[in-house]
């Protein structure tokens, strides 16, 4: 799933492409893609695009004085840019497509996704904050008002472990599960924490590790072009994903907690004082 640093650079990525061009088409091409009807994809066709915009992990794609078309590529989506797209509209069918937005001139890009669960979404707007997920947001992590003291705030009274809490979209915007095990390694804070009992010494470690992680990602994730973006964001996992692979901080074997549908990566030497935690199915802790 790309999140906050992926989704920034596909808006730069899209915006150096989309900015100053009509939009000649917009086709979705899977019954599941579209979330709203009114004002329909129809009210995007003939508007000049006039930039590309982040919220969280949902990319803004804004026209000048008319709707927006609001994408949120989920775990399984992802876009393809192409220079030249074919003149026929595409067939709806079995394929990975979903969406296709044609620019005048014959460019343009597709949105697909991989897999059974279709969750990847496309949202006709007037504003963004019609979008029921970006209205549900919290506040932008590498923003500046996004202080230290705003961050023990949004942990306070939290029971909940720290895993969960930053990737809680409404606590903090653009974290999903592959940043917050880097983080939480970086910090050298469990993942099971609970966010309120945090000392304070640790809530200033963890905001730390939090703004150094998603900075450094932004800045790998930069200037690729979006074919670029999934193994460049692979590459830069230190723990997430590695599973079996040694700690590049302690050279302890880097294990995981599995869940139904996701698994988190972590160091016992570095995070839990040495102790294994247990796959949750087995909801307990190896002693």
């Amino acid at each position: 799933m790309p999140e906050l640093p992926e989704v920034e650079a596909l808006a730069g990525f899209l915006a150096g492409r989309l900015a100053g061009r009509t939009v000649e088409r917009v086709l979705p091409v899977a019954v599941s893609v579209l979330k709203t009807y009114d004002p329909p994809l129809s009210a995007l066709e003939g508007r000049t695009v006039a930039d590309v915009r982040r919220h969280g992990k949902f990319l803004d794609v804004a026209t000048d004085g008319g709707p927006h078309l609001v994408l949120h590529l989920a775990r399984a989506g992802w876009l393809r840019w192409h220079d030249s797209l074919p003149a026929a509209p595409p067939r709806p069918g079995k394929g990975p497509l979903a969406l296709r937005v044609r620019l005048e001139g014959g460019a343009g890009f597709d949105l697909t996704e991989a897999g059974t669960q279709k969750r990847l979404a496309a949202y006709c707007v007037a504003a963004p904050v019609d979008v029921p997920g970006i209205a549900r947001l919290g506040p932008d992590p590498l923003a500046d008002a996004f202080t230290r003291e705003a961050f023990a705030a949004a942990l306070k009274g939290e029971r909940r472990r720290i895993k969960g809490v930053l990737r809680d979209q409404s606590v903090i915007a653009g974290i999903g599960n592959a940043y917050s095990d880097e983080i939480l390694h970086t910090a050298r804070i469990s993942p099971f924490a609970l966010a309120a009992d945090l000392p304070e010494e640790q809530v200033g470690t963890l905001y730390e590790a939090l703004r150094s992680t998603l900075r450094d990602a932004v800045e790998r994730a930069r200037g690729r072009a979006a074919e670029e973006l999934k193994d460049g964001k692979r590459a830069g996992m230190r723990v997430h994903g590695r599973t079996g692979e040694p700690c590049p901080v302690c050279g302890d074997v880097i294990r995981e907690v599995s869940y139904h549908d996701s698994s988190l990566q972590y160091c016992a030497h570095c995070q839990t004082g040495g102790k294994v935690l247990a796959d949750r199915r087995l909801s307990r802790l190896l002693k």
